[in-house]
This record gives structure tokens, C-alpha cells and sequence, in this order.
């Protein structure tokens, strides 16, 4: 396993609490080594702590984790039976449950629970090492949840290709792919500060706010069916949505600032067109591309209105 090495902070703080989250984390009922568990807390807090966190934040964060459950994710992700054995006595009804909720017909919904089961137990390998998704799984929030939100983000894959052949077959009955595309005009160049200063604030969104928008402004999906992919109230969606788009505002402002840019020249800057901006943001929404047809100026317009 291969992680950045930890910064001076972090390794202390795991070095002073590694008997005690080991002891919670219930290692030796799932046959992960105490050696692998110190590993493993070493990896996720270097992810997370900075240099500028003291010891006494960086122990605070060690402390908030779900030590039990991230054994018990990696412990799955390595390949242990034991583990995998209680993970799906654990989780297998609940994860069909929520693909249920979200596909809302059986064989499609157990058809989405065994893709995500494959891609959780790591059939595929890279450079000979298994590739499990609960490998990405940190400990900082209830594993139930983090399995809903990577649930739901399969479930919009799967929409997207799904739409995309869709697109296709009706475009090919049509002709359409065989006319000659229109050439695009090129663009006015947009202050480059901008597209870095809008990728940096999506690149930190969290999984679950990623799939969120992903959902809502690239796919058009009502906030009643991303409620329901979730399994929260749709008033719930609506708040998360305006709450995004109001904070990622405020951290692009800020980004310009740090690049130089006045609070005036940064408001101006947000009224760029997105399409101007040399910037993917469909690939910063989401691990894959979304069919041609999504609104991007949805998701810039929301950002530029900001607050009210």
C-alpha cells in the first residue's frame, strides 16, 4: 500500500493513539495486523491534516474517526473473508434497500447492488494490486452513508452512458450523425486566474455534494429523485443545493483574492461566461463526462447570483 508519507505532526498523534484506536477498531476480529492499522491511520491523515494543523487538531481529527468501520473497509478492500463475511451480514440488505429506493424496480435495483459489490470487493487489479472502491472510504462519516453516496453516483453513471446510447440510436434514425457539425467560434479569453480559482473550489467538494450537483445540474434530475437516490427529504436537497452554490461562491471570491484580484475585480470576473472559462467542469463534477446536452450555464449562473 502506497500513501504520502506523513507529515512530523501525524505521525506522532498516530504513534500516541495507535493502542487506543486499535483497540476500538476491532483489528483483530477481522484479521487486519496492528502494523497495517497504523499504516492505514497514517494515509488517511495525510490526506486531511496540513502542516498548519497543531498536534491538538490533528488528534481531534483522529479521534472523530469510525475507527471500527474504516477497519473494517480496508480490512475488505485487502481482500480478508473474515472482513468481507461481516461487511456483507453488515450492509448487503441495506445496500439493496437503497438501490431500490433509488432504481425502483427489483431486477434493475439488484443489478445495481451487484455492480457496486464487484467494484467494493475489487475484482479488477492495477499494476497487480487489487482495486477496491472502500479503499477511497476515510472513516470521517458512517460507512452506511458513504456506501449511499457511491451508490447513487453509480446509479448517475449508468444513467449517463444509458442516455448517451439512447442519444445516439435516436440521432442515427434521425441522420443526424452525418451532418457536418457546425464550426464553433472560438472564445474570448477569460482570466485564467478564474478557471484555476472555480476548479480548486470544486475540486474540494466532498462525494456526496459532488453527485449532488452532478445530478442536478449536469443530468437535470428533479431534487424529488436525487431526494429519493439519498434517501432524504427533497426539502433537504434544496437546502444542500442553495447552501453549494452560496459557499462555492464565497470560496471562488476568496481564491481570487488569494491570486491578487480585488472583491471588485473578483464579482466582475464571476459575471465571465463558464463557457469561456478554459476549464472542464463537467470533469470536475464527476468522474466521468456527461452527455452534450447538460446546462452549464445552470451551474455558473447559481454560483454568480450568490446569496438572496
Amino acid at each position: 500500500m502506497s500513501f504520502t508519507t506523513p507529515n512530523s505532526g501525524v505521525q506522532s498523534v498516530v504513534n500516541e493513539l495507535l493502542t487506543d484506536l486499535h483497540a476500538k477498531s476491532g483489528c483483530e476480529k477481522i484479521g487486519l495486523t496492528r502494523e497495517s492499522f497504523c499504516v492505514i491511520l497514517c494515509e488517511v491523515g495525510s490526506k486531511h491534516a496540513t502542516e498548519a494543523m497543531s498536534e491538538s487538531e490533528i488528534r481531534t481529527f483522529f479521534l472523530s474517526l469510525r475507527v471500527d468501520e474504516l477497519a473494517l473497509a480496508r480490512a475488505c478492500a485487502s481482500g480478508i473473508n473474515a472482513a468481507w463475511e461481516i461487511f456483507l451480514t453488515r450492509f448487503r440488505e441495506k445496500l439493496y434497500l437503497s438501490a431500490l429506493r433509488i432504481a425502483r424496480e427489483d431486477s434493475a435495483a439488484r443489478e445495481l447492488a451487484d455492480t457496486l459489490y464487484a467494484d467494493l470487493y475489487g475484482t479488477n487489479t492495477r499494476e497487480g494490486q487489487r482495486v477496491s472502491k472502500l479503499s477511497s472510504y476515510t472513516g470521517r462519516g458512517s460507512l452506511e452513508g458513504w456506501l449511499r453516496t457511491v451508490l447513487s453516483q453509480e446509479y448517475v453513471n449508468r444513467y449517463r452512458r444509458t442516455k448517451r446510447l439512447v442519444s445516439l440510436d435516436e440521432e442515427s434514425e434521425e441522420g443526424v450523425q452525418f451532418r457536418a457539425p457546425d464550426p464553433e467560434p472560438l472564445p474570448p479569453a477569460a482570466d485564467q486566474r478564474l478557471a484555476q480559482a472555480t476548479d480548486e473550489a470544486l475540486a474540494a467538494l466532498s462525494a456526496e455534494d459532488r453527485t449532488i450537483l452532478s445530478a442536478y445540474y449536469l443530468d437535470g434530475r428533479t431534487l424529488a429523485e436525487i431526494a429519493r437516490m439519498l434517501g432524504v427529504h427533497e426539502s433537504t436537497i434544496s437546502r444542500k443545493i442553495d447552501k453549494l452554490a452560496k459557499s462555492l461562491r464565497k470560496q471562488i471570491v476568496a481564491a481570487l483574492a488569494r491570486r491578487g484580484m480585488s472583491r471588485r475585480q473578483a464579482e466582475e470576473a464571476l459575471e465571465v461566461d463558464v463557457r469561456d472559462l478554459q476549464l472542464d467542469i463537467r470533469r470536475s463534477l464527476a468522474q466521468e463526462s456527461a452527455p452534450p446536452a447538460f446546462s452549464e450555464k445552470r451551474v455558473e449562473a447559481r454560483v454568480r447570483e450568490g446569496p438572496g
